[in-house]
C-alpha cells in the first residue's frame, strides 16, 4: 500500500500546485461544488417539509382519534359502564402521549428547516461571492493574454494600418464584451 499512497500524495500535490497556478480553475471547481451543496440543501428542504407535512397530518389524525375517544370516555361514565371507562380512558391518554411526540417532532422538524434554509442562503451567498471571484480572475486573465498578445504582435507590426476591414482586435474586445454580458445575465436569472 505503501506506493498506492506515494502515488496518491504525489497526485493531490500536483493538483494542488496546479489548481494554484490556475486560480481561475479552482475556483470553477469551488462554485461547481457549492452548486452541488446548494442542490442537497434544497433536496433536504423538500424532504423536510414533506416531513412536516406528514406529521401534522398524523398530529391532526390523532387529534380526532382522541375527541373520539374522549366522547366515549364520557358516553360510557354517563351510561355507567365502568367496564369500558377505565380502557377507554387508558385509550385517550396513549392517544394523548403518541400526539404530544408528534408534536415535538414537527417543533424539531421545522426547526431544521429553518437551520435548512440558513444553510441554504450561505451557499448561495458563498456561490455569489465565488462567481464574483471568478469573473475578477478571468478578466486579469483575459487582460494578461491581451496585453501578451498585444506586446507579441502589436509592437513588431512594422506597418500596421487601420483599414475598414474587420479588425480582429475589435473583434476579440466585441466578444468578450458579449460573453461578459451573457455572463452578467446568467447570474442574474439564478
Amino acid at each position: 500500500m505503501g506506493v498506492f499512497e506515494d502515488f496518491s500524495r504525489f497526485l493531490e500535490t500536483r493538483l494542488e500546485e496546479f489548481l494554484r497556478d490556475n486560480p481561475h480553475l479552482e475556483l470553477m471547481a469551488l462554485e461547481e461544488q457549492l452548486y452541488q451543496q446548494e442542490e442537497d440543501a434544497i433536496n433536504l428542504l423538500a424532504e423536510l417539509q414533506t416531513r412536516e407535512q406528514h406529521l401534522k397530518d398524523q398530529i391532526l389524525e390523532t387529534a380526532q382519534d382522541v375527541q373520539r375517544w374522549h366522547g366515549r370516555v364520557e358516553k360510557a361514565k354517563a351510561a355507567q359502564r365502568f367496564d369500558l371507562v377505565k380502557p377507554a380512558e387508558e385509550r385517550e391518554a396513549a392517544l394523548l402521549r403518541q400526539g404530544n411526540q408528534l408534536w415535538g417532532q414537527m417543533q424539531l422538524t421545522k426547526e431544521r428547516i429553518q437551520q435548512a434554509i440558513a444553510l441554504q442562503n450561505q451557499i448561495q451567498q458563498r456561490r455569489k461571492e465565488v462567481q464574483s471571484k471568478r469573473a475578477e480572475t478571468e478578466a486579469v486573465r483575459t487582460s494578461a493574454k491581451a496585453e501578451q498578445t498585444w506586446q507579441a504582435t502589436g509592437w513588431s507590426q512594422k506597418d500596421y494600418t487601420f483599414q475598414s476591414s474587420p479588425d480582429p482586435l475589435e473583434a476579440r474586445f466585441q466578444q468578450w464584451e458579449m460573453d461578459e454580458e451573457l455572463d452578467h445575465l446568467k447570474r442574474k436569472q439564478r
